[in-house]
């Protein structure tokens, strides 16, 4: 095998990723090493590349939506973890905990006091290899292929975490349509959910997509809903939809905030959470949610929509995204 392998890495100072060589990875104790057939551009790369989010690893690989083939296995071997040289496997955004804190020790380790992250605080996917912790690799449902499955990995896992914490809602409000948005509402409206979408005001392409998924109602975000909803979920890393999902959810209801990084809040009138209303937002992932958003997205199916990208063009897929160019996921391909 060769000694080096392509990556795009975080520029120093941030601003941007480039396309270097750089020297392939051993797998440590408790890790496997993957040969990477597809990531995923997700929204919390472009906080990483942007700043949004600081002190990353230092000219850190980034992406946490890594689809890709085990082809070694660290000292000691991961087949404890249920792992083989070959097997098809996935890589979230948590790529690591303590195992000593008390959210460890709970089963809570989406909260764990000393995480590693993909593509943050840990290499990831925007290579041709990458290493990840055994314990927070997932076996892939079939019926996708390599860059249809990459989103599951952080927009189909956090959208299912989101959206667990309101699965009683029979109304549901998804305020941002891109990535995370299209894989829950598929899961939601399969399981019976009425799905109102929220974009972008005058974003006429990605309304008309949430209807072709089955959304009962599009429209802008600066639009009431036709009727109360139960429960809404913000995508949209925009603060300034918490006052107005607030005033679209009924008494009792919550609006759950699904991004790790939301521009400031607005304030807003007490009158609009009063009566019950809830706000909260959700951290990671724990390995149950895996488990369980993989067995779902195998039975459900989800269709994910994506454009594919050249590894060498992540500049160009994190500007689409960024400007809002995309229907669907990113996806890049070594």
């Amino acid at each position: 095998m060769a000694e080096f392998m392509k990556a795009m890495v975080l520029r120093d100072g941030g601003g941007g990723v480039e396309l270097r060589d750089v020297p392939i990875p051993e797998p440590g104790p408790g890790q496997v090493r993957i040969k990477v057939n597809a990531c995923g551009v997700c929204r919390t790369d472009l906080h990483v590349v942007d700043g949004d989010l600081s002190k990353p690893l230092p000219n850190v690989i980034p992406g946490h939506e890594v689809v890709g083939t085990v082809d070694a296995l660290g000292p000691g071997g991961a087949t404890a973890h249920g792992l083989v040289i070959g097997d098809r496997v996935g890589v979230p955004w948590l790529g690591h905990t303590c195992g000593q804190c008390d959210y460890c020790r709970d089963h809570r380790e989406n909260l764990c006091d000393a995480p590693g992250f993909t593509g943050y605080t840990l290499n990831g996917g925007y290579a041709e290899y990458c290493v990840a912790d055994a314990q927070y690799v997932f076996p892939l449902p079939g019926g996708y292929d390599d860059p249809h499955a990459a989103p599951l990995l952080c927009a189909g896992l956090i959208g299912y975490r989101s959206w667990a914490m309101v699965r009683d809602a029979k109304v549901l409000g998804l305020y941002g349509f891109g990535a995370a948005a299209h894989i829950i509402a598929q899961v939601a409206i399969a399981k019976g959910v009425e799905i109102h979408a929220f974009t972008s005001p005058g974003d006429i392409q990605a309304q008309d997509f949430a209807r072709d998924l089955g959304a009962a109602w599009a429209g802008g975000s600066d639009e009431a809903p036709v009727k109360p909803l139960d429960a809404a979920i913000i995508f949209a890393p925009v603060g300034a939809l918490v006052p107005a999902a607030l005033r679209a959810v009924r008494k009792g209801g919550t609006v759950v905030c699904a991004g790790i990084h939301m521009s400031d809040i607005p304030s807003f009138p007490y009158s609009i959470l009063w009566e019950e209303r809830v706000v909260r937002s959700v951290a990671n992932l724990t390995r149950a949610d895996g488990d369980e958003f993989m067995a779902l997205a195998a039975e459900v199916p989800i269709e994910t929509h994506v454009r594919p990208y050249r590894l060498a063009r992540a500049e160009q897929a994190l500007a689409d995204l960024r400007e809002g160019r995309l229907t669907g996921a990113a996806v890049l391909i070594p």
